[in-house]
């Protein structure tokens, strides 16, 4: 007989085949690379912009999360930073309106994320590019192919690898890492506050990676596993020893048939999650049904890339947005969340000249 884990991977499969408004992403694959760290990331990924003289950066950056980590290392420094990707927005689908191009004629360096992320905004930046601007792909210049994920949502002969690198903390230092050289090359006379404003940040990402090992601990084996709305968990998912179960994502109009939710509640009741995760920004009624009619907690407050709070809060940051993610899942699964609640997540030296405009 097949364990209730295999049927109910065969049955979110299936759910995704038939119902064609759901994507679905399946546990760990062959094609999952091996935790850890980053090789060094190619210079094509991310080249190097000349030195600028006689006047302030300006950098571009898209998604909030990586704006975030973008004004931390650059505090201090006089850097003009504008993000570009309204939060709230689906990133993967965001269409930049015409006057982002005057924002992006501007730039020095172009932040994006990269693994075919933001190919619209990407195209745009180079369409409209300065002479001497480069863009900087940062998820793609910091994580070697074979370690890309390819899954349900991310199918390799699509061509896109999942690319939410930036919530697993090891390789959100690696960007910030990454950030911090860029700035240096192109604005040597603050290389000083960069660094230091990067030493400032590992130590907190570092004990951010620590609480979250040690929170881990506190769940039972059985317990770490994620079915969630949005398919953003998967780079932390392998680091932490986590298991993604499931993503479902709505993409039309669409609704499952009873009897597909059904046999779906049914797959949740016999595996034994004991919470499933939505998202604030976009609600999943099939998750909130699964959930009621399951008898497992559903808790729809999670958020890949929008901060919490607004701009020029304690916690608008990257630091507070993982904390919050991760805190609330690992309360909801029966954990300790009290070496999460413990960090301080508040930005790294910034103050309302350095908030990204």
């Amino acid at each position: 007989m097949s364990s209730p884990f295999g049927r109910l991977k065969a049955a979110l499969l299936v759910f995704f085949l038939v119902v064609g408004c759901v994507n679905i992403v399946a546990c760990a694959s062959d094609d999952q690379a091996v935790e850890g760290s980053s090789a060094p990331y190619p210079t094509s990924s991310c080249p190097t912009r000349t030195a600028v003289t006689g006047r302030p950066l300006v950098i571009v950056a898209t998604v909030a999360p990586i704006t975030s980590l973008v004004a931390n290392i650059a505090a201090g420094s006089g850097t003009v930073i504008h993000g570009i990707v309204p939060e709230g927005t689906n990133s993967h689908t965001y269409e930049p309106p015409p006057s982002v191009a005057a924002t992006l004629e501007n730039a020095d360096i172009v932040f994006v994320n990269g693994l075919g992320l933001e190919e619209p905004t990407r195209s745009l930046a180079r369409a409209n590019a300065q002479e001497g601007s480069v863009i900087c792909e940062l998820g793609t210049a910091i994580l070697p192919s074979d370690q890309w994920i390819y899954d349900f949502s991310f199918p390799r002969d699509g061509g896109k690898p999942n690319p939410h690198v930036w919530t697993n903390p090891p390789m959100a230092k690696d960007y910030a890492a990454l950030i911090r050289d860029s700035l240096v090359a192109a604005d040597p006379a603050h290389s000083d506050i960069y660094e230091t404003n990067y030493q400032a940040l590992a130590i907190k990402v570092d004990a951010l990676d620590q609480a979250i090992i040690t929170a881990t601990a506190t769940i039972e084996s059985s317990q770490r596993q994620l079915l969630t709305y949005h398919d953003a968990y998967a780079y932390f998912a392998r680091t932490y020893g986590w298991t993604v179960i499931g993503a479902i994502q709505l993409s039309s109009f669409e609704e499952p048939t009873p009897r597909e939710v059904a046999d779906l509640i049914d797959q949740v009741k016999e595996v034994g999650v004991s919470a499933i995760f939505g998202s604030e920004v976009f609600p999943s009624t099939v998750l909130e049904q699964i959930g009621n009619e399951a008898g497992v907690r559903y808790v729809d407050v999670l958020r890949d890339d929008d901060l919490i709070g607004a701009p020029g809060d304690p916690e608008h940051s990257w630091l507070a947005l993982m904390r919050f993610d991760y805190l609330t899942m690992v309360d909801a699964l029966g954990g300790d969340a009290s070496a999460l609640e413990a960090l301080d997540v508040t930005d790294v030296g910034l103050d309302s000249a350095d908030y990204p405009q």
